[in-house]
């Protein structure tokens, strides 16, 4: 069973208030109400937004439209005047700020302020790193920033196990940026962030699982969660990158031996009505699989947030999921439904 961190979660509804707790309400009593009815009624504000820090990225994993350089959309870094004023906009409703979509976030020369200013209106922040970026200096920032969550991607234990997915990438930069980490938190006396370790389990790593397990006791970070992968191609998988275990893979076998996908896509989706994606440059997609920004439901350059959140794309978009999901090219791959798993 998934375990549940008490000092994460208690911080998490110390943000809490009546205002958002209102807000949220509305949004899942409408989510619901158009699951029940099949009609698409949206009540609210998002409860969570993701909010692209940047595009670039170091590393070049193999199934990353960042890392593979494989974008139609531009390329470019979040701009802080710009990610202010929709904070401004959002945050008395707001609970939760996922601080990254595509790209490594520290590459954002004001990221660590962004996520400071989040944090004094009270929002809960989160991130994910490749850890290639905290030397001392970013890290004691880091801390001092208010982030809440960092989500560090670690997927192997050894060298060349890591770089087999994280190419480009050094395993001893990882632990030095995670170690880091630990140390500024215990100088600082600092509760947050809560660390994890986040492994994605993927053929050339799978025999690591419980090595990431002792490694991560043994630097002391919070928690080791383990994550299916993605995979375009699944069913040729041309990587070879879907693991053996099958409680680690998204995709199992059919009768005639090619992948398919385990997820049975029912017809709703909580993600549409209580979270939302903007890109670095203030487009509005519907999740985070809408990664080339392709189903773009508004642009925030010309427009406030709250006008685009229920205009028509994004009901037209939200009746199609209540339709036909399995018809929506982004919910081919979609991992809601199924276990991100946490030991």
């Amino acid at each position: 069973m998934p375990q549940i961190n008490w000092n994460d979660t208690v911080n998490l509804f110390s943000k809490l208030t009546p205002r958002r707790v209102w807000n949220g309400g509305k949004v899942l009593g409408s989510y619901y109400l158009s699951k029940w009815t099949k009609k698409a009624v949206q009540w609210g504000y998002p409860v969570s937004i993701s909010f692209e820090p940047t595009t670039s990225c170091n590393l070049r994993c193999p199934e990353c439209p960042s890392g593979l350089r494989a974008f139609t959309r531009p390329t470019g870094m979040l701009q802080k005047d710009f990610f202010l004023d929709t904070i401004d906009q959002l945050s008395k409703d707001l609970l939760y700020l996922i601080f990254y979509f595509q790209g490594e976030p520290y590459l954002n020369p004001s990221f660590l302020e962004m996520v400071k200013y989040a944090s004094q209106k009270g929002i809960y922040t989160a991130t994910s790193t490749n850890a290639h970026y905290l030397n001392d200096a970013n890290a004691k920032k880091t801390i001092e920033s208010g982030l809440d969550r960092l989500i560090i991607s670690i997927d192997g234990t050894t060298q060349d196990v890591y770089e087999q997915y994280r190419v480009g990438g050094k395993l001893e930069k990882v632990l030095e940026g995670a170690r880091n980490i630990v140390k500024w938190k215990k100088e600082l006396k600092s509760k947050t962030p809560f660390v994890f370790f986040q492994f994605l389990v993927v053929k050339p790593n799978e025999h690591q699982i419980e090595d990431i397990k002792r490694l991560a006791k043994e630097v002391g970070v919070d928690e080791v969660r383990f994550k299916t992968a993605q995979v375009y191609d699944y069913e040729n998988d041309p990587n070879n990158l879907i693991p053996a275990n099958k409680k680690f893979s998204r995709y199992e076998k059919n009768a005639d031996g090619k992948f398919e996908f385990k997820n049975a896509l029912n017809n709703h989706c909580w993600r549409l009505w209580h979270a939302t994606v903007i890109t670095w440059d203030g487009l509005v997609v519907p999740c985070c699989f809408d990664k080339d920004a392709q189903h773009q439901l508004g642009d925030l350059k010309g427009k406030p947030f709250k006008e685009i959140w229920h205009n028509e794309k994004y009901v037209n978009f939200r009746r199609s999921i209540l339709q036909s999901r399995k018809n929506i090219d982004i919910c081919a791959n979609c991992s809601e439904g199924t276990k991100v798993w946490e030991e």
